[in-house]
């Protein structure tokens, strides 16, 4: 036995003294250059491209197995314009022997030295990167052929075939890739193109550092990724990283990517420092794709938020983003993206939204709201093949709270809103905010669920100054006053000109302690008896003032009928009746002034006598048209000499002589 262990020993001894004397003399006495045509066939034969390397070729094999090429390319295919589709300066790999024989990787340097790769597409839109391969009919490709019907298939491999890995430095040094598009003009640059990677293990994060300038402007990653453990693809990873672009915006990554369980996904706080999106445009050459009416917004904005997510679902939380001087915190949940289902919770302080819109055009018009939807009467949109189905799947429940808000001139605060969609149906419910002084709550409803939209609206207004609110809004100054309202209203169709024609429902407003802008009443009446030598015309902007205006309404296709409706004035009452037609914007009604002698307004219900002269009121929004009727005030029966007599005389004896209460009544009516 101690014979043959002898033997053995002196066996193994002497095949380890050939293994190393062989990997010393053999790179001594062997001219690696030789083999280099061959390579160089076999590697154009296998890619269809040719294949050239440098005369510097240098290989060593002990104690480290390494190989150095320099001046290594690969041709370009024919009819596209770079010389080359990929050059190397200087490649270099060099690997330890010994651990070979235990599974184990250990790689002193990977070094790709300025390595440059030119893509490109042809005018018929085929790119120089594609077709590589054996030629069709080759050695080559039959071999590869029947490789590929040797190799077995269905069976997942299960692990590398390693059992560890170290690399101490692997680097690409100086890199372009460039990319052409001669069917679109496209071209773009990438320049001083460097990737290290440090501690490259298999149970280790990796360090990473990556820099390069594409068209000129400068972008970086950095941090630690990993580790890759022994199973890529199927262990949970760590990653640290920041992403820096044009010396503006920088971009955080801190988290874990899931690739443990059967559905791959991330847990990651995400953060974006604060930028300039102008500033990030300008330094790319583009110009900024949104057009605001203030050119200061868009100046700050950052973001930061921890994101779970899956193919299943997206979870966000702990949300903050900050946009110029507004901030806006959140958390957000979506699932089934089939349908898909979300849930979110806004919270904003405040907001001037007018500073992003567009501004406006002079002259300009609404191109849809000037369509109008076309099909059935009912405000159908097969000719505009508007696609509901998202809408219809859509699974909702959202709040947002806002502080102060700001948008079409109108300033609201305290806003609070809920929305929810189901099975087709969509409610804002409630809705509620305090404006100019008051307060109003609104609940609304969309159905998409048939060919057109079917909307519903109910809102109650409190306490509302209409006066500020209609100037800021609608740019108009027609009513004063103290708002207080219950609109009820239903209507079809998407654009503005179709609800107008479907518009229904019922409601009141109610105005205290104000005034009519625009028409003047009491003036339209003095007017007409000047003709008669009582009074008059003066120049003074028209205006009518009271105590009470009430305006119960109905509507029903577009068509707004305004019945009873009454204002109560000192000196003045008030009765309307008619209708305003939306779609045309026009009018028709008449109202019948009584004057009164009496200077209770608000809360005088008694049925006073008193002059009575009917009124018209025609035209358009734009442009009222107020004129006596003369034909209803011809029809009347004579004017009583008793209720002039009591107008002028007032309702009691306050001592005053009949003289001074006339001047003063017709001083109150016609001034």
């Amino acid at each position: 036995m101690k014979q043959v262990m002898k033997w053995g020993a002196a066996i193994a001894g002497l095949l380890v003294a050939l293994i190393v004397g062989a990997v010393i003399v053999v790179p001594m006495v062997v001219d690696v250059n030789q083999y280099k045509p061959k390579i160089e066939a076999l590697v154009s034969e296998q890619t269809g491209r040719t294949f050239t390397m440098g005369d510097d070729i240098d290989l060593s094999v002990f104690p480290w197995v390494g190989v150095r090429l320099t001046d290594v390319t690969l041709g370009n295919a024919k009819g596209f314009k770079a010389g080359q589709m990929v050059s190397v300066k200087e490649f270099e790999v060099r690997l330890k022997v010994m651990p070979l024989l235990s599974k184990q990787v250990e790689i002193a340097s990977f070094i790709l030295d300025s390595p440059k790769i030119a893509l490109e597409k042809n005018p018929a839109g085929t790119g120089n990167w594609e077709n590589i391969g054996p030629v069709k009919g080759s050695d080559a490709a039959m071999d590869a052929a029947a490789q590929a019907e040797a190799a077995p298939s269905g069976k997942e491999t299960q692990g590398l075939p390693i059992a560890s890995l170290s690399v101490g430095r692997c680097a690409i040094i100086n890199g372009t890739l460039s990319y052409t598009d001669a069917a679109t003009g496209m071209a773009k640059t990438v320049s001083d193109l460097t990737l290290e990677l440090r501690d490259l293990s298999l149970d280790q994060p990796v360090k990473l550092d990556f820099s390069a300038l594409v068209d000129g402007q400068p972008i970086s990653l950095s941090g630690s990724a990993g580790p890759i453990g022994s199973n890529p693809g199927k262990e949970n990873m760590t990653v640290d990283l920041v992403v820096k672009a044009v010396d503006t915006l920088s971009l955080s990554i801190k988290g874990s990517v899931l690739l443990a369980g059967n559905s791959p996904g991330v847990d990651a706080a995400i953060a974006v420092d604060s930028f300039s999106p102008r500033d990030l445009f300008e330094k790319l050459g583009q110009p900024f794709p949104v057009e605001t009416s203030d050119a200061t917004v868009l100046n700050k904005v950052s973001l930061a938020a921890a994101v779970k997510g899956s193919a299943q679902f997206v979870d966000i939380s702990d949300g903050k983003l900050m946009l110029d001087d507004s901030t806006l915190t959140f958390t957000a949940k979506a699932t089934a993206f089939d349908k898909p289902d979300i849930r979110f919770d806004l919270a904003l302080d405040k907001m001037d939204a007018d500073r992003y819109l567009p501004p406006k055009k002079e002259g300009g018009s609404d191109p849809a709201a000037a369509a109008g939807d076309t099909g059935t009467a009912g405000g159908g949109n097969a000719a505009s093949g508007s696609d509901y189905t998202p809408l219809r799947k859509l699974v909702l429940d959202g709040k947002a709270a806002i502080g102060e808000f700001k948008v079409a001139n109108v300033t609201m605060t305290k806003v609070k809103a809920h929305v929810t969609a189901k099975n087709g149906i969509l409610n804002l419910k409630p809705f509620s905010m305090d404006l100019y002084q008051g307060s109003s709550a609104l609940n609304a409803q969309v159905d998409v669920r048939g060919k057109v939209p079917a909307s519903s609206v109910d809102l109650k207004i409190t306490g509302v100054q209409a006066g500020p609110l209609v100037r800021d809004g609608a740019g108009k100054d027609i009513i004063e006053g103290t708002l207080a309202a219950d609109v009820n209203l239903t209507m079809t169709g998407k654009t503005p000109e179709r609800i107008k024609k479907t518009l229904g429902g019922a409601g009141s407003l109610t105005f205290i302690d104000g005034a009519i802008v625009g028409i003047d009443i009491a003036g339209t009446l003095r007017n007409a008896a000047s003709g008669v030598g009582l009074s008059e015309k003066t120049s003074q902007k028209p205006r009518t003032d009271f105590a009470e205006l009430k305006i119960p309404y109905t509507a029903s296709q577009g068509v707004v009928t305004i019945a009873n409706a009454s204002l109560m004035s000192p000196l003045l009452r008030l009765a309307a009746n008619g209708n305003t037609r939306l779609s045309k914007e026009s009018l028709d009604f008449s109202v019948e002034p009584k004057l009164v002698a009496t200077l209770k307004g608000q809360g005088d219900t008694e049925n006073r006598s008193g002059l009575l002269i009917p009124l018209l009121i025609t035209g358009t929004w734009q442009d009222p048209k107020i004129r006596p009727d003369m034909e209803a005030l011809i029809k009347q029966k004579a004017v009583d000499p008793e209720a002039i007599k009591s107008l002028i005389k007032g309702d009691g004896d306050s001592g005053e002589s009949v003289e001074d209460k006339a001047k003063g009544v017709i001083k109150g009516l016609f001034n």
